[in-house]
């Protein structure tokens, strides 16, 4: 276990390390309670950096022997690591190590999932694997050599010799240690093949357990399809003669891009129409395109050190966004990152975990892989793309690929190219990578014969460590829109560059009608005085879809609010201009399910916090109740026509079109089961021949309080598919009532098929009480203390997975005293643990201390 009390690391700290790393052999003995891992490491000075004693990280290694140029050498070890005497010029390092996979549940380093072996290296897991300089600037070559019984051995690179009981592989591009990956076990092949833009014939596989085999092809696709995209788009080939993924159950994350060897999370690649949801097929489409994507942007150039982490991370975020618009709906798909981004990572920048998009500190990097670091970070990107333009973007990354190929680069290098390619100065854009925080834009407007004149005023408030925030660069995107719903200025981008900034729009012939933050152009948010008359307006005549939606949205939080805060009734001339967009079915029927939705209930909180109210979970439950049961009255007579437009008569397909119209259907769905007490539901469940369909109707039957015998059909009919099991556990806690929710929760902890060790089902359980806010925010405090229990239960095991779901109690302040009270007993009561790791041990400080 990692000491809860380490050292802060600082980039302005940053040194590079004294020895360059010519070449890396492994070999690996595998058992699972002893496996010995054989490494010879050739050294030489690095001439960049300064003298300094040669130091290895090592964490839960057994030292065998060690020995330098052939002589044995004894090192002084420490938890963290290895020091020892070297010679002044080149020397070839050798050690023997012990480790025990089959024990490590933290899921880093070499460990062991269903009797298969595997690896995650990323960020720091190599050093449980061997005695290494484990950063990401150091980069080398590697050969591997699998020892074992297991009849599948794969690592990085290109395959070489085979033989009983071995087999060897090479990857010919340096590479730091966190993209190092092994893989072996009872293993079978989902195979194709690839032919690249220049004629590289590629051979791909999908590595699976036997019997998921036939959950591969959609998976298999994606990834040709990611290839092709990254060869047409960014110009970017592959670069190896094999490409793999294997499929892991027990995995703290979504996947990993080791070189040549993706290591997938099952649920972000196996697939098929009867176990998988629409959203399971566009999750898996999307993540198999980021872990790709990395190959150039992550692994031919990685990061000098961790602190620059964004610059993978939010590049390839930010690619792999702008892959699924071009597979589906762009502007859906826009909207869907604009709700991410104020649903997680706005947050995030208000609370005590707010950080910089390039953090300038860390006691534990694992706390770090966060919606401000990856999609904050891919904003970050598309802002700069929007200031730049298609064309010199375009320019300014054949240069970065050009000029950092085979780097481990910094942010500067990264804005440098732009610089470079374009002549402007992006020093102040900078701030976006070194200020936390989310800017809150003030608009005011004049009019005065035929002059249009709008007075942008922008403030970040204070974050922990950064009292004082500079203006940013932010690119404004706006259009004008008559009264009579024209539009008299096209979309036109500003560049707001001070603390107040007006922009003059001359010649109008009457007062326009502003539509501002088009396509959410940047990660701010805008506070404006806007009548209900106006919202109305735009949602009835914007021409951008993300402004269209948000004006329906705002009325939306209007409504809820009021009927929170004074009691009143819903609003119907909101509802009735909605209800006009749900009408029109010349809209793509994926825009008007998301239409149809309404804020989340952590969005009104958050809004209330804001206004100076104190959020009431209880009140915030009953409004969206209330909202819900109204809207499904008035539109009684337009549900049947939407669901009939929602029906799909073909066979199943996750494309673009299928999966829009059974978002509809669902949200149909929803309304339905509140007027027929589901009927509709439990017929659509009965029928259902796909996942997508079997999962809404089973959702709408736990809402209406029918679902026990559905949920036990549901359970005999897939209770020998783990990642079906996995939705079955989350649904009845995410749809049920507030008031049953946790003592649900609770028995599932008990069922026999809770396995509380598998990051999966442990998210599936406690991850689906701690996102139903009504019902974690219960007044009795009994979700905190039950998700207390399982964290500390948990941290001894899985630090990871532990300390990232800690992170629930960020907004603990927000609520009133008794619920601060539970909440801040159940921080402190994680922090009185015993042997606290280091990762969990930095969130709770850092949520406690605000």
């Amino acid at each position: 276990m990692k000491d809860a009390s380490p050292q802060t690391v600082y980039l302005s700290d940053y040194t590079p390390f004294g020895w360059q790393v010519q070449d890396v052999h492994l070999t690996f003995r595998l058992a699972p309670e002893a496996t010995r891992v054989l490494a010879r490491i050739h050294f030489v000075p690095n001439p960049d950096a300064p003298k300094q004693e040669f130091f290895l990280h090592g964490e839960d290694l057994t030292l065998i022997h060690a020995a330098i140029d052939g002589q044995t050498v004894s090192p002084v070890q420490s938890a963290e690591g290895l020091t020892c005497a070297v010679p002044d010029g080149p020397f070839l390092w050798e050690c023997e190590v012990e480790i025990a996979p089959a024990k490590n549940t933290a899921l880093e380093g070499l460990y062991m999932s269903n009797g298969m072996y595997c690896t995650q290296c990323e960020a720091e897991g190599f050093r449980k694997i061997t005695f290494y300089p484990d950063r990401p600037d150091v980069m080398s070559v590697f050969t591997v050599r699998i020892e074992g019984d297991e009849p599948v051995k794969l690592s990085n690179g290109n395959p070489g010799k085979t033989g009983e009981g071995f087999a060897e592989w090479h990857d010919p591009w340096p590479k730091p240690a966190y993209l190092f990956a092994l893989v072996a076990g009872d293993l079978v092949n989902h195979p194709d093949r690839f032919t690249t833009m220049n004629g590289r014939d590629v051979e791909l596989n999908i590595w699976v357990r036997p019997g998921d085999e036939g959950k591969c092809a959609f998976g298999m696709e994606a990834l040709k399809k990611s290839m092709k995209w990254d060869e047409d788009v960014y110009g970017r080939e592959y670069d190896l003669d094999i490409f793999n993924i294997v499929a892991v159950d027990d995995f703290n994350m979504g996947a990993m891009e080791n070189k040549g060897l993706n290591v997938f999370n099952s649920s972000c690649v196996l697939a098929s129409p009867e176990t998988s949801t629409d959203a399971n097929f566009e999750r898996i489409e999307a993540i198999i395109a980021h872990e790709y994507f990395h190959n150039w942007t992550g692994n031919r150039i990685t990061c000098r050190d961790w602190f620059q982490l964004c610059l993978k991370e939010g590049l390839t975020v930010f690619r792999d966004a702008q892959f699924t618009a071009d597979m589906r709906s762009a502007p859906v798909k826009r909207i869907e990152d604009a709700q991410m981004m104020r649903g997680r990572q706005f947050p995030e920048d208000q609370g005590p975990l707010a950080h910089p998009v390039r953090p300038e500190s860390f006691q534990e990097i694992n706390n770090f892989y966060t919606a401000t670091v990856y999609e904050k970070g891919a904003e970050v990107i598309g802002m700069l793309k929007r200031l730049v333009g298609d064309e010199d973007y375009a320019k300014a990354l054949d240069l970065y690929f050009d000029r950092h190929d085979g780097d481990a680069a910094t942010i500067e290098d990264w804005l440098k190219v732009f610089e470079d390619a374009t002549g402007r100065d992006l020093s102040q854009f900078k701030r976006w990578y070194s200020q936390a925080g989310t800017p809150r834009v003030t608009v005011t407007e004049d009019w005065s014969e035929g002059t249009y004149t709008l007075t942008f005023r922008q403030v970040t408030p204070p974050t922990p460590g950064q009292p004082d925030k500079a203006p940013q660069v932010i690119p404004m995107a706006v259009g004008l829109l008559n009264p009579n719903g024209d539009e008299v200025q096209p979309t036109t981008l500003l560049e707001i560059t001070e603390a107040e900034q007006s922009f003059t729009f001359d010649g109008l012939s009457a007062r326009p009608v502003p539509s501002l933050l088009r396509d959410f152009s940047a990660p701010v948010v805008m506070e404006r005085e806007v009548s209900r008359e106006e919202r109305a307006f735009l949602l009835a005549h914007d021409t951008d879809p993300f402004n269209r939606w948000d004006a329906s949205q705002m009325l939306g939080v209007e409504c809820l609010i009021a009927m929170i805060t004074e009691g009143a009734t819903p609003d119907t001339a909101w509802l009735d201009g909605l209800e006009r967009v749900l009408r029109d079915d010349s809209l793509d029927p994926a825009f008007r399910a998301l239409m149809m939705g309404t804020p989340s209930q952590a969005e009104l909180a958050r809004v209330l916090h804001e206004r100076g109210h104190t959020p009431d979970p209880d009140a915030i439950w009953n409004a969206a109740e209330t909202l819900a049961q109204f809207r499904a009255e008035r539109w009684a007579d337009l549900l049947p026509r939407l669901a009939a437009e929602a029906a799909v008569d073909a066979p199943y397909s996750p494309d673009a079109e299928q999966v829009g119209k059974r978002a509809l259907g669902a949200g149909v769905l929803a309304l339905q089961t509140r007027l027929d007490g589901g009927k509709a539901a439990q017929a659509q469940f009965d029928s259902a021949d796909n996942m997508t369909l079997q999962l809404t109707a089973l959702g709408s039957l736990v809402r209406a309080g029918r679902d026990a015998e559905a949920l036990a059909a549901f359970e005999e009919q897939w209770k020998d598919d783990r990642l079906v099991m996995d939705k079955w556990f989350g649904l009845q806690i995410g749809a049920a009532a507030p008031d049953v929710a946790v003592e649900r929760a609770q028995a599932l902890t008990q069922h026999p098929a809770f396995d509380w060790k598998n990051p999966n089902r442990f998210r599936a359980v406690l991850g689906g009480l701690a996102a139903h806010h009504a019902a974690f925010h219960r007044a009795d405090g009994a979700s905190y203390a039950l998700l207390a229990d399982w964290l500390i239960r948990l941290d001894d095991l899985n630090p990871q997975t532990t300390a990232r779901m800690a992170a629930v109690f960020q907004t603990w302040t927000r609520y009133d005293e008794d619920r601060r009270a539970l909440m801040r007993a159940a921080l402190e009561r994680i922090a009185a643990k015993l042997n606290l790791s280091r990762d969990t041990g930095e969130m709770v400080t850092r949520m406690l201390a605000q």
